[in-house]
Formats: C-alpha cells, sequence, structure tokens
C-alpha cells in the first residue's frame, strides 16, 4: 500500500512553530506524504512578533497546482491553513475542485483570529471569503474567535458552557452537511479540548483532557495537522480529535515545565513519536 499523501496550503514561518513548519513533521511522523503548496514566507509568524518579512506566494501557486495537476497527483487530503491574501481563498477552492476526488477529504482550518481578534493581516473581505471556502470543506476546524466569523456575531455573543458548544458546532455543520472541530472547547473549568459534530453519524461529542494553565502559540496548526493525518489513516472524526487533544496536551506539558516564550510554540519535535507508535 502506498504511502498517503495530503496537500497542505498554508504559509511557511521561518521561526515560531506554526503552518507548514508544524504540518510537514506531524504529518511525516504519521507516516504521510506532506505536499507543501506555500501561501506566504514569512520570517515568523504575526504573533508576539514585529517588522516581520512577508512574501505573497499569490501569483506562484495556480502554477504549482497546475504542474501538479499535469502530473495527474492525487492527494488523499487537501489541508488548506493561513491564507496571504483575498485572491488565494478562490485559488484554494480551485485547487479543491481539480484535486478532490470521492476518496479524499477536505479539511480547511479556518486561520483568522484568535482570542476575539481578527489577525493583523486579514480583511473583512478576506474573512468572507474564507466562509466561503469552509463551504467546500468536508471538516473545518475552527476556533471560538473563528466560530464567531463563521456565524457572523459578536465573539461576546458565542452560546457558553458545553450545550453552548454543542450548539456553535451544530450551527456550523450547515444542516448536518459537513463535520466540525471546534478547538478550545471547554466543558469544565479544569478541561480543554475539542466538541465534534460528525457529519457522517450526527453525533456530536466531546473532547476533553487536563488543561494547561498557559496560552501557546500554534496549537491549533499542531492539532489541525494531527486529525488529518488521522483522518487520512481512517479514524473516526472523534478518534482523530482525541489523538490531536492529548498531543497538544503532552506538548503543552513539556512547553510549560521549559517555561519556553510564548511566541516559540509547543515544543513538539522531541515528542513525535507518540505520533509513530514508537514511543509510549
Amino acid at each position: 500500500m502506498s504511502t498517503p499523501c495530503v496537500a497542505a496550503i498554508h504559509d511557511m514561518s521561518g521561526f515560531g512553530r506554526c503552518s507548514l513548519t508544524v504540518a510537514i513533521p506531524v504529518l511525516s511522523a504519521m507516516g504521510v506524504q506532506c505536499c507543501p503548496l506555500p501561501t506566504a514566507f514569512l520570517s515568523t509568524h504575526t504573533g508576539g512578533f514585529e517588522n516581520f518579512t512577508f512574501l505573497d506566494m499569490t501569483d506562484e501557486m495556480p502554477k504549482v497546482a497546475a504542474h501538479w495537476k499535469s502530473l495527474g497527483l492525487r492527494f488523499q487530503a487537501v489541508y488548506s491553513g493561513f491564507l496571504g491574501s483575498e485572491r488565494q481563498i478562490g485559488i484554494v477552492e480551485d485547487f479543491i475542485r481539480d484535486f478532490r476526488t470521492p476518496d479524499s477529504v477536505v479539511v480547511v482550518d479556518p486561520v483568522m483570529g484568535d482570542h476575539g481578534d481578527v489577525y493583523q493581516t486579514y480583511t473583512p473581505a478576506m474573512c468572507a471569503g474564507m466562509a466561503r471556502l469552509a463551504e467546500q470543506a468536508d471538516v473545518i476546524t475552527p476556533n471560538l474567535t473563528e466560530a464567531a466569523l463563521l456565524l457572523g456575531i459578536p465573539y461576546d455573543a458565542l452560546p457558553a458552557g458545553e450545550d453552548g458548544c454543542r450548539e456553535i458546532v451544530e450551527r456550523l455543520s450547515l444542516g448536518g452537511r459537513r463535520s466540525v472541530v471546534l478547538t478550545g472547547a471547554s466543558t469544565a473549568p479544569h478541561l480543554t479540548g475539542a466538541m465534534c459534530f460528525d457529519a457522517a453519524s450526527g453525533r456530536t461529542e466531546a473532547v476533553q483532557t487536563r488543561r494547561v494553565d498557559r496560552e501557546f502559540h500554534g496549537t491549533g496548526d499542531v492539532f489541525a495537522s494531527v486529525l488529518t493525518g488521522a483522518l487520512v489513516h481512517g479514524r473516526s472524526l472523534a478518534e482523530a480529535a482525541g489523538q490531536a487533544v492529548e498531543f497538544i496536551r503532552a506538548c503543552a506539558e513539556r512547553t510549560a515545565a521549559e517555561g519556553l516564550p510564548l511566541r516559540e510554540g509547543v515544543d513538539f519535535e522531541p515528542l513525535l513519536g507518540f505520533l509513530t507508535g514508537g514511543a509510549s
């Protein structure tokens, strides 16, 4: 059986663990070939750094897609994240249409903001376009901020608690047509994780683990990458989310113990063995 391939449409940030510098090693550790399609190159990610460089890759993306199409490449998943311009949204929509198959899964991480704030490189038009792109997904992985943006409601108006998280994912499911994994969802003060709506089963369930009392950059990218790898290997949505939640917790505990600065992300590299089955 050949190694499954994932087309990962993300930015590449030279420093600060996020996007492609997370997706490539995580998917590789899970036995998946990661084929990166960069949306931008940044010297660092945008959280906690100033004066970062930003190279827009919009013009290159259709050329890459056209070459891959001419080669007859097939992907078991298309996985998109941070986009660098409004025009890229249409490019990714075209990519999904060209490379989607009956057996593939399209995962859209609708990266737009966090903690109630929109990222500084995102415009209202880009947020509207991201919502349109997410309509093509089989699975979306918003955090609470992105859920509010997709629903078109103020962040402070999101329903709260476990019942509120269930309402959010069910409202985001487009009437049960797409799966939703809400990250940063908590059912109790000492717990955190995800709330999942599985379009295949119609079930909504919480996946929780103990909370690490610190904030970390890049955890959404780690989560969505593990989730995608697990889905490609045939895990159910709840199983995939559970693997991602537990891996994030292990990374968070290690990073907190080391006292690493927030902007450096989670120290996941020494723990990649947990994803290969080679560590216990």
